[in-house]
């Protein structure tokens, strides 16, 4: 088949008002195989960013073999043997529970155990990239209640997750992972509420894998401030009483950032049987999954045995079998 080659002028999506404006971007693309015709460029957008989605993921993209959107193309999906895609949550909640424990086990300092759990949670959103079919991973990260642990334990957390968030960033950008946190922020340390300012911000457009981390959360406490912002509105005389209903306090709940507000499966590790006031309201219907496993050594395997056992069940909602 003759060889292919489309010269693309691209303009980056602007305000007219704006001046100057940006130049157009021109773009070669060279396909690395022949196209087959299914493949003749749905492509042709471009963001500000000038990030461009090309349906045939081997066309090569101003000198680099595929696009990197986050999202794998339906061909490109390998999901492991055993495992159907129609089945697969779209919302994944994860306890991260035992790091602790895990590095007194091995006689380590605690802080060890932090920073391996660190590199569990890139595992598991590695995985959730790779598979494409999880949109959207929330885990619990400090908990309202853990303030009453040891101040230099605190204080490590806290620059743990500044630490993270700075070594992650690019990696994000680069992933297409969009990062939202969740709980009160306004008790964190400053530079840490900048940091998260500064990445929820950088990330906000993104279409891959949303992460969303609860950083001194309660599920009560979130129950509560959606109570108290409808009670608000209500004295305002913006709502009616009888317009408050389940859709309405769903709006005002931490998780309203996320395109799937309810998980379908939370992991909870370490071997404890509860949800330590974890997103209370939003896991009404969701199915539990406990392992023994302590966080730092959860990896695909133990994802998968979750992940098996969740297409396992039948998920009714208060229904019959069907």
């Amino acid at each position: 088949m003759p060889s292919l080659q489309l010269s693309l002028s691209i303009s980056p999506l602007t305000d007219p008002t704006l001046s100057p404006q940006p130049k157009p971007q021109s773009l070669l693309l060279v396909p690395h195989t022949p196209l087959r015709p299914k493949h003749l460029l749905c492509c042709l957008f471009a963001t500000a960013k000038n990030a461009i989605i090309v349906e045939d993921q081997n066309a090569v993209v101003n000198g680099r073999v595929g696009a990197d959107t986050g999202v794998p193309a339906e061909e490109d999906l390998l999901l492991p043997a055993g495992l159907q895609k129609e089945f697969m949550p779209k919302h994944v909640a994860v306890i991260m529970d035992g790091n602790r424990r895990w590095a007194r086990m091995r006689g380590l300092p605690v802080v060890l155990g932090y920073e391996a759990g660190i590199r569990a949670l890139r595992r598991v959103m590695g995985l959730c990239c790779k598979w494409g079919i999880i949109r959207v991973l929330t885990v619990f990260a400090f908990s309202s209640d853990n303030w009453f642990r040891p101040k230099v334990e605190v204080d490590f957390l806290m620059r743990l997750f500044g630490r993270g968030l700075k070594d992650e960033l690019e990696n994000f950008v680069r992933k297409n992972i969009r990062i939202s946190v969740i709980g009160d922020s306004s008790k964190l340390p400053k530079p840490l509420q900048e940091l998260i300012m500064a990445a929820t911000e950088t990330t906000k457009n993104n279409s891959g894998l949303h992460l969303i981390v609860a950083v001194n959360y309660s599920g009560q406490r979130d129950i509560v401030q959606a109570c108290q912002s409808i009670a608000l509105k209500a004295k305002d005389g913006l709502i009616e009483p009888e317009d408050i209903n389940e859709f309405l306090i769903e709006q005002e709940l931490d998780t309203r950032c996320a395109a799937f507000p309810h998980p379908d499966l939370l992991i909870r590790t370490s071997g404890e049987l509860r949800v330590s006031n974890f997103l209370l309201w939003q896991l009404a219907y969701t199915e539990l999954f406990f392992t023994q496993s302590h966080w730092p050594e959860f990896g695909e395997s133990e994802f998968l045995e979750a992940l098996h056992s969740f297409q396992q069940r039948q998920r009714r909602y208060g229904g019959k079998n069907t």
